[in-house]
């Protein structure tokens, strides 16, 4: 698997088979339109604990956390993925989204077990379901990704 931290699935595809042993996070892009409603999806996909806030910082906060989930090896699934936070009104909402993801995926590559004792490094990835909207914006914020077959 290349090292990029975003991939593109296509659509109908079982993510399971590409990550057999990874804990798969589904989030249903059609359920999460905003990002109130995103927010509640991968709370709901991550089993994130009650203090989550709904907003980015804590987001952040958990997602460079992680602990909870006894799997080493993560990844986001975002399932109808055009539909993905398609009703937010600026973009750059979304884009703050994927720096987020990008950035924290990359702080779990380079993370030092040996500086947080009984901290469990993790592997993290963003997998979409195959949609033109994302890789447009993908590439348009110049995040590199790569696509599944």
């Amino acid at each position: 698997m290349k090292s990029t931290h975003f991939l593109f699935l296509p659509a109908g595809t079982d993510p399971s088979q590409a990550f057999d042993g990874w804990y798969i996070a589904r989030v249903d892009g059609s359920q999460a339109t905003t990002l109130k409603a995103f927010y509640e999806q991968i709370a709901l996909a991550l089993d994130f604990p009650d203090y989550f806030g709904q907003n980015l910082d804590s987001l952040d906060e958990l997602l460079n956390d992680l602990q909870w989930i006894e799997e080493q090896k993560i990844v986001i699934f975002i399932d109808h993925s055009s539909d993905w936070l398609s009703k937010e009104k600026s973009e750059d909402r979304i884009s703050l989204m994927l720096d987020l993801f990008e950035a924290t995926a990359e702080d779990w590559k380079w993370l030092d077990e040996d500086e947080e004792e009984g901290f469990s490094k993790k592997e993290l990835r963003i997998l979409f379901e195959d949609s033109s909207r994302i890789r447009q914006i993908l590439e348009e914020q110049e995040i590199p990704f790569s696509v599944l077959s």
